[in-house]
């Protein structure tokens, strides 16, 4: 409990919403073995558990993230109230949706799903623009790990990328603009949405889907800062003392890596092409990237300096630190 209690004072609500969404995600997955519905080819209670899920992971880093902030923390507490609120709101809707057999996206078929459907683009909207003013604090946050720091700088601006995706999706298709059906919008790009999908996930095995890079630009909030620690950690058990530059390096490899993989996934999404069956520009692209991303890996842990030829260390500056617990 006195591990919960200092969490849970990063910021109350963000860490509220972070455990509703434990609770919703066990009610999902029992949701998923004992209602056998389905919508538009799913079963009924994925989206419910792909959303908790993903938001509880968000909400934990974003508490997390503000009790860290030197500055604006009283904005960046504001705000990250509204991003909470937002969130529950959606989540509630996704929830009704589910639990009524419905979609929750993209459906204007009638009154009351067209006034779901806004609220939901309100909030969401709502939830991209308080985001993005947070992210703008982060770069203010100074770590004496700079690897970390560089890591979660990149993890920010990826993960608008990603966020912003979701807007793409809200167009409607020109199957729908030549014969209205009460849909205005698509997860998929050039068929239609409930087509043949990835388990659990649903992402179209038959064409685009924005929901990829959507999913991967969101979480390099998560993965970009897991990256930083975990070579730190892999450093540490080298035989060859640790380098702050080579790990600053890795960083930003891999926050470069990572940001050219969302930008490539969105166009791959794009040109209709689904992500299990790559081709022609895009597979190109891909290998290119992912032959750089090892190389460029592979160099800069073997040029390692040498331990003479690392800096004396100099007295550790002051980390930022978590608000009142």
């Amino acid at each position: 409990m006195t591990t919960w209690r200092r969490a849970h004072a990063w910021h109350p609500p963000l860490m509220t919403v972070a455990a509703l969404m434990g609770v919703c995600a066990l009610v999902s997955a029992v949701g998923l073995v004992v209602d056998p519905r389905e919508i538009l080819g799913a079963p009924a209670w994925a989206k419910p558990l792909k959303f908790s899920l993903s938001i509880l992971l968000y909400t934990l880093t974003w508490a997390w993230l503000i009790a860290h902030l030197p500055r604006w923390r009283s904005l960046t507490r504001a705000l990250g109230t509204v991003i909470a609120v937002t969130l529950v709101v959606e989540q509630v809707l996704i929830v009704w949706a589910a639990a009524t057999g419905t979609t929750s996206h993209f459906n204007v078929s009638n009154g009351l799903h067209a006034t779901v459907w806004a609220v939901m683009a309100v909030s969401i909207t709502v939830m991209y623009l308080a985001t993005f003013v947070t992210s703008a604090a982060v770069f203010l946050v100074r770590f004496e790990d700079p690897a970390l720091t560089l890591a979660l700088r990149g993890g920010v601006l990826v993960a608008l990328v990603g966020i912003g995706v979701a807007f793409l999706m809200t167009a409607p298709t020109p199957a729908q603009l030549s014969a209205p059906t009460g849909i205005i919008g698509a997860h998929a790009v050039g068929v239609p949405d409930g087509g043949p999908g990835l388990p659990l996930l649903g992402w179209s095995t038959n064409g685009g889907d924005f929901r990829v890079a959507h999913f991967v630009g969101i979480h390099a909030l998560q993965v970009l800062p897991l990256l930083a620690l975990l070579t730190r950690a892999a450093g540490r058990r080298l035989t060859r003392p640790d380098s702050p530059t080579t790990r600053r390096h890795l960083s930003l490899t891999a926050a470069v890596v990572y940001a050219a993989a969302t930008v490539l996934l969105t166009v791959q999404a794009w040109r209709g092409q689904s992500v299990v069956h790559p081709t022609g520009v895009v597979l190109v692209l891909g290998c290119g990237l992912a032959l750089a991303a090892v190389v460029t890996t592979t160099v800069l842990v073997v040029r390692r300096p040498h331990p003479a030829l690392l800096p004396a260390p100099r007295p550790a500056r002051r980390a930022a630190t978590p608000g009142p617990t």
